[in-house]
């Protein structure tokens, strides 16, 4: 995952699913797998865990 998705996932008025569209994901399912195969954990837990 590139720093700019990380970033984004901080940005609380956008919902996960805009965010992965915002990025070109087709789907937001295929966004949350793959962060979490880079990152360890969900989009929503990374979120809330900072």
């Amino acid at each position: 995952m590139n720093l700019y998705s990380k970033e984004k996932i901080f940005d609380t008025s956008l919902s996960i699913s805009q965010i992965a569209d915002e990025l070109g994901f087709q789907y937001p399912q295929h966004f949350t797998r793959m962060f979490k195969n880079h990152v360890g954990m969900t989009p929503a837990e990374y979120r809330s865990m900072n």
